[in-house]
């Protein structure tokens, strides 16, 4: 009896542990969607940031360089339609973790935000884009293919969601 609760004690955490994989984790990934689709862009590089620290793979590098990328072009075509308003809201979005946040705001001139804002997600992007191609060129290519199709196909709201071949 000893030795079998010794056995299963030894087991248990190898058991429960997550599986290391090339598939995407559908939790992080799936909240990473609805953010998008929120518009909440901070929680969605959280997910995806969480998705490359528990599962790493092109496929979530990949994923956290689209939402970097969903940002800048949220950010373009808000600017382009003149919703200042839209881009304040983004920076507050980003820059707010708790509620001190709601007692001592961190204002910021909303021109100023989107080239702020755009200046650091292009750049992670592009590292983040790097490290993908790293870790497998094909996949990596794969992705970038679909994302460009969904790009095409959802030219007014394509960073509101993903490509549905990503099963986010």
């Amino acid at each position: 009896m000893k030795g079998a609760m010794l056995c299963l004690a030894l087991l248990l955490p190898m058991a429960l542990a997550p599986m290391a994989s090339s598939e995407p984790s559908q939790t992080n990934l799936h909240r990473a969607k609805v953010f998008l689709a929120a518009g909440d862009y901070r929680h969605a590089v959280e997910a995806c940031q969480h998705e490359v620290e528990e599962a790493p793979s092109a496929h979530s590098y990949v994923s956290l360089t689209y939402v970097y990328q969903a940002i800048d072009g949220y950010l373009e075509a808000m600017a382009k339609a003149d919703r200042w308003v839209a881009v304040e809201q983004l920076y507050l979005n980003l820059a707010t973790h708790d509620t001190v946040d709601l007692t001592d705001p961190p204002d910021v001139l909303a021109r100023i935000a989107k080239e702020l804002i755009q200046e650091s997600v292009r750049r992670q992007s592009d590292v983040t884009a790097a490290m993908a191609t790293r870790l497998d060129k094909a996949t990596t290519e794969r992705l970038w293919t679909q994302q460009t199709a969904w790009r095409a196909a959802h030219p007014d709201d394509w960073w509101s969601g993903v490509p549905q071949e990503w099963n986010w």
